[in-house]
């Protein structure tokens, strides 16, 4: 099913001319009805190859790189393998122009009715055999309780940038659990290397019999789009292939957070409305990648 009032242009095909890729811009990505009406009865929609290969490996490519730095914004499970990187989109030039991109923000935009700037930015890695678990928890709640932010009008706008499939520790939702506001939770600091408010066995039991359990999977370059105070988690990843992911959690700029209690580089202090670059954004940069790889070869 086509969610999009209008589809992105193919790869190639984009226009050059800049006042006709605004003019393109603002309408390319209004999510059609049905697509707002599922995403507000379900807590989430999904969005399968709205960017196209192409676009994920250059992100993946530069998110491998990201991970072998040295950098504070790289946390690491205690294996030391990458568990995510935070901020990418500030010493980043692939993640900037992502970080800007209409086909992520503007859907958010047209949901919340504002615009929005960059609350957090993290590229998850699930890397095989030992990416680690994420507990059930709802996104809010921390955004809530450690950042003070006042209401849920924040959402996750996540970018595949390998396939997720059943086995390598997809997403998983419990449609409908928005609809329940901020749950009860506890601070979990001992199951993995990153603290998280965590939701009791009983409250997850409960939501999943009127909810039921989803993992949204599909091949690079899907997009999934989940309100703050959805109940999602994710397995471990035992599989032997890497599962890495883009997550932009985008707040309305009136909604901003009033404390400063994390990292400036986990919760940003940036409020400024973020302006959509041109869709054709990351053209240049997947072309400079294409021709590096046909001069090696």
């Amino acid at each position: 099913m086509n969610r999009l009032a209008h589809k992105p242009p193919e790869p190639g095909t984009r226009s050059h001319n800049k006042n006709q890729n605004l003019a393109t811009r603002r309408n390319v990505m209004k999510l059609n009805e049905a697509a707002l009406a599922e995403f507000r009865e379900q807590g989430f929609v999904f969005l399968p190859e709205l960017f196209s290969r192409e676009e994920a490996a250059l992100l993946l490519s530069e998110a491998r790189q990201i991970y072998a730095s040295d950098r504070e914004e790289v946390w690491r499970e205690t294996s030391g393998v990458a568990r995510t990187a935070f901020a990418a989109h500030t010493y980043n030039e692939a993640h900037r122009r992502l970080g800007a991109h209409p086909r992520l923000i503007e859907p958010v935009e047209q949901f919340l009715d504002e615009q929005v700037y960059m609350h957090q930015y993290k590229i998850n890695a699930k890397a095989a055999f030992d990416g680690a678990v994420w507990q059930w928890h709802q996104d809010y709640g921390t955004w809530q309780r450690d950042d003070e932010m006042p209401e849920p009008r924040a959402f996750n706008i996540a970018l595949f940038l390998e396939d997720v499939t059943p086995a390598n520790g997809p997403l998983l939702f419990i449609p409908k659990s928005h609809k329940a506001g901020v749950l009860k939770a506890g601070h979990d600091l001992e199951t993995t290397s990153y603290p998280l408010w965590t939701l009791d066995r009983e409250t997850v039991t409960k939501l999943a019999a009127e909810g039921g359990c989803e993992a949204p999977i599909g091949p690079a370059g899907s997009v999934v789009m989940f309100h703050g105070n959805l109940v999602h988690a994710s397995p471990p990843n035992i599989s032997p292939f890497d599962r890495t992911i883009v997550y932009l959690s985008l707040c309305a700029v009136s909604n901003h957070i009033r404390a400063f209690n994390r990292k400036p580089w986990i919760a940003h202090r940036d409020f400024a409305p973020i302006t959509p670059l041109a869709d054709d954004c990351l053209d240049e940069l997947v072309a400079k990648q294409s021709s590096a790889k046909s001069s090696a070869a």
